[in-house]
């Protein structure tokens, strides 16, 4: 195990994509910023409960089908924004 000291402002990274922040802290408390991917995992712990009750993770993707009615939406709405431009010329 690690233990450092830092002072506000101040930071560790941990491999090249996640970065771990102080920003400052009172009493017992500190306060850490974690800058890392969605698909990395962040579990927190917390006295008196489970360590599994505390896990984070990414979110499921949206389904094939609403992929395809959001593309539509989206091409329905772009070719009435064109429309608009050309009748105003």
């Amino acid at each position: 195990m690690l233990k450092l000291t830092l002072r506000q402002g101040e930071y560790l990274d941990i491999g090249e994509k996640v970065r771990v922040i102080f920003s400052g802290g009172s009493a017992n408390n500190i306060h850490l910023l974690i800058d890392a991917p969605r698909e990395i995992n962040v579990a927190r712990s917390s006295a008196g409960r489970q360590e599994n009750e505390m896990r984070y993770y990414k979110e499921k993707g949206i389904s094939e089908e609403a992929k395809r009615e959001i593309n539509a939406i989206l091409r329905r709405e772009r070719q009435k924004q064109a429309e608009k431009k050309t009748s105003r010329t």
